[in-house]
């Protein structure tokens, strides 16, 4: 009977989301208003009743720490885990992780301890849901040692993307790394076969875009990382397809890499759209977090359209459009918020802290009277004034930063805990 020992990349630095990253490991930073990244691709794998599932990650990872064993506990009987395995020093190494494969790689002797017979290797930073067992069964089915999850793509978008060359029967003999523009990739298009087999709706080029999802048999692995290779995505996956037998599994729903601010963004605030690309309202799959027992969200007299409130969240004659309200947001009299991710706080604060804060000239927690802000992400625990003005003032604005603030593809960031004065302008 098979035995799949499911494992999340953690990511490195996470440098594309400074300054969401600077105090938080990727996988950790908050999502959707109250969820985190790596909600994602854990609960994608308890649908598939995958229950062994480890998180590899070395960079800030203590708030990540905190959320697993804050979220994810199984009864005695399960068996069942999701497991961190930070960098360490041992006897044979003493070097962090120098890539996803190297990280797999040093951690081998902790999986072994499973006796899996398959692995799932998925990314922290992504968002979608996908039948993992679907994806199994196709990977057995096809006899291979290793099978890809890929996505139809348009020419467009391939230059962005690993594009995978598929013969008819689902194998794959080629792969480019994101192939310039202007190169000609023709060679490489999805056989018309496979598009009419899927029922794929195909209007001009298309290829087969890697999701960096894989399935390895556990022999399979073993032969994969049998050297000095440090990647999965540039490195064992090219060296696997010309040494094993390596299938595509073609994907045809959501699916969205949050690798970078913009990304984030888009994808967040796509959430509370009419109609979204990923519909957080779906009762037979969930999306699994921490169960916070917060209070309901108070609105006193505000108008909302298009947005997302949190639990206990408290907003207060505002108008919202267009926006994301974390848990625990506070928003002040008079705010304008067109846009924005708010992903709220961890406490609130008591009278008398708010007393010891007026005193010492210090913003509360959350957004004061009158602010306008527009196109921005305010992380966990900013202080914003009042009559603060974020994103409105129609200027360049170059990717830059700040003690305060952060702007990236005109997306301006306050960061975890930063303390705006009154009246501030970015």
């Amino acid at each position: 009977m098979e035995k799949i020992v499911s494992i999340i990349l953690g990511g490195g630095k996470g440098q594309r989301l400074y300054p969401l990253t600077a105090k938080r490991a990727k996988p950790a930073v908050p999502f959707g208003g109250k969820y985190r990244l790596v909600d994602i691709p854990i609960s994608n794998c308890l649908y598939a009743g995958l229950r062994q599932i480890y998180i590899l990650t070395q960079f800030n990872s203590a708030s990540l720490h905190r959320h697993i064993a804050n979220t994810y506990r199984f009864d005695t009987f399960s068996k069942g885990f999701v497991e961190i395995l930070a960098a360490e020093q041992t006897l044979a190494s003493n070097d962090w992780y120098q890539g996803t494969a190297d990280a797999v790689r040093k951690n081998s002797f902790h999986f072994e301890d499973q006796s899996p017979t398959h692995y799932l290797i998925l990314s922290g930073d992504q968002l979608y849901r996908m039948d993992f067992m679907d994806m199994y069964r196709a990977h057995e089915a096809s006899g291979s040692d290793v099978t890809i999850a890929a996505i139809p793509v348009p020419r467009e978008r391939a230059n962005a993307l690993g594009i995978l060359q598929v013969d008819p029967s689902y194998r794959i003999t080629h792969f480019v790394e994101k192939p310039p523009a202007d190169a000609d990739i023709s060679h490489l298009e999805m056989p018309r076969e496979i598009g009419d087999r899927e029922k794929l709706d195909i209007d001009g080029e298309t290829y087969l875009a890697s999701m960096g999802i894989y399935i390895f048999s556990a022999a399979g692995l073993r032969r994969a990382l049998d050297n000095t290779l440090t990647d999965f995505g540039s490195e064992i996956i090219p060296a696997s397809i010309e040494a094993l037998k390596v299938s595509a599994y073609v994907f045809d729903g959501y699916w969205e890499d949050i690798g970078t601010i913009e990304s984030f963004y888009e994808a967040n605030i796509n959430l509370a759209s009419i109609n979204p690309d990923f519909n957080l309202y779906r009762e037979n799959v969930p999306i699994f977090t921490n169960r916070r027992d917060l209070p309901p969200s108070k609105i006193n007299y505000s108008t909302i359209s298009e947005s997302l409130a949190a639990e206990g969240s408290i907003i207060t004659n505002a108008n919202i459009s267009n926006s994301i309200v974390g848990i625990r947001t506070i928003i002040e009299t008079g705010a304008n918020l067109d846009g924005v991710m708010c992903m709220g706080a961890d406490f609130y604060e008591t009278r008398e802290q708010k007393e010891a804060n007026r005193a010492a000239g210090i913003p509360n927690v959350g957004i004061g009277r009158c602010c306008i802000i527009k196109r921005a992400i305010i992380d966990k625990d900013a202080r914003i004034g009042d009559n603060c003005r974020i994103g409105i003032d129609p200027l360049p604005r170059p990717d830059t930063d700040n003690e305060s603030y952060s702007i990236r593809d005109g997306i301006v960031v306050i960061p975890k805990g930063t303390v705006l004065s009154p009246g501030t302008v970015i």
